[in-house]
């Protein structure tokens, strides 16, 4: 069967269209390309001969011919490509993004883009659509309905408030040596011997560890932290109970503060942070001696964010403590240099957020009052 030959011949209207395209404008670069050919071909110029000017295939020679036997000018324009899938409109893809954010299908955990593809389908956006191109479209717009991120959602109450704002007026004031402002919190360490020795980075190779340790038991950290002039005390302990607490207490007032006027101590909810660790660890006249030098200002519960040692804590974590330690030993070693360095470069944190900006920006948490 004799192979067809199709001929181009443009009417002076369509040759001066495609010439008009060539002399400039956006146009892309494969319909400019399918301009040219349809021009060389009704020059009369054999299929190899413009495949080779051009720098394309004799195929898309062919091709460009053929479309624009069958079609005109319409050759031009981009056309899917075999396989390919439709692009969704504008109002389409809305709708696909409001699913990704919504609960994922019953007997599923959450949205994957093999779900979302075939949502769109089922919707009747698109007769076919691709889990590759739902991942381009949420990529796009920083989607990704398969994560999840903890957060703290408080409850709106007088008491959270009262609490947030009690902070926040404490880190307001200007610093006065007399009556120090200090954040405590505490952490923990699983303390983790290496059953093999690693292997040390060498030139184009990274460290390299066993998967297999052994866990030698866990430590506690209690942390001081004095924002405004840079410094921070660490203490390791095998637990957490009231009368270590109490006893942390103690060192704060008996020899960190001796000549303060007054500890303004801001922590959390827990229950070891009570006045009654102190009556619980020490006689009553030495529990009083020490509360008097002592005022507790407590962040509000689901409200540790206001807490300014969380972020001390957290940088410990990436600088200091995100690897393997063996044992208390190393441990305490390691957070003492740590905690020597920090403190000589004074490292403070500069909180910017007021009662002001609290009113602004989570007027949720307050209470409503009708006019």
């Amino acid at each position: 069967m004799p192979q067809k030959i199709y001929l181009v011949r443009l009417s002076d209207a369509e040759h001066e269209h495609l010439e008009q395209l060539l002399r400039g404008g956006t146009t892309a670069t494969r319909q400019l390309t399918r301009a040219r050919i349809l021009l060389k071909a009704a020059e009369g110029w054999p299929d190899e001969r413009i495949a080779e000017a051009l720098t394309v295939g004799r195929a898309t020679v062919e091709r460009t011919r053929r479309r624009f036997v069958e079609c005109g000018l319409e050759a031009l324009r981009e056309r899917p490509r075999p396989g390919q899938r439709p692009k969704l409109d504008e109002k389409a893809q809305a709708r696909l993004i409001a699913e990704a954010c919504s609960a994922a299908p019953e007997g599923r955990q959450h949205w994957t883009l093999q779900l979302l593809a075939d949502r769109v389908v089922a919707l009747g956006l698109a007769e076919s659509y691709s889990y590759e191109s739902v991942r381009r479209l949420l990529k796009k717009n920083e989607l990704k309905p398969w994560l999840k991120r903890p957060w703290c959602i408080p409850e709106v109450s007088a008491e959270y408030v009262a609490s947030m704002e009690d902070v926040l007026d404490l880190y307001a004031e200007p610093y006065d040596p007399k009556r120090p402002k200090v954040n405590f919190d505490e952490t923990n360490k699983q303390l983790i011997q290496e059953t093999r020795r690693p292997w040390p980075a060498e030139p184009g190779q990274p460290e390299r560890y066993d998967y297999e340790y052994e866990r030698r038991g866990t430590r506690n950290l209690f942390l001081f932290l004095e924002p405004q002039t840079g410094w921070r005390h660490l203490e390791v302990t095998h637990q957490r109970t009231m009368l270590e607490f109490a006893q942390q207490m103690r060192w704060l007032v008996e020899e960190r503060y001796p000549e303060a006027e007054k500890i303004r101590v801001v922590l959390d909810n827990l229950n070891t942070h009570k006045p009654a660790s102190l009556y619980d660890t020490f006689p009553p006249a030495e529990a009083r001696r020490i509360l008097t030098k002592l005022e507790f200002h407590y962040t509000p519960k689901q409200g540790s964010w206001l807490n300014m040692a969380e972020i001390e804590l957290s940088v410990l974590q990436r600088q200091c403590l995100d690897r393997r330690i063996p044992d208390e030993d190393t441990l305490k070693r390691e957070i003492a240099a740590w905690e020597a360095d920090r403190n000589a470069t004074q490292a403070t944190i500069d909180w910017r957020f007021s009662v002001t900006d609290a009113r602004e920006k989570l007027k949720r948490l307050y209470p409503s009052h009708s006019s």
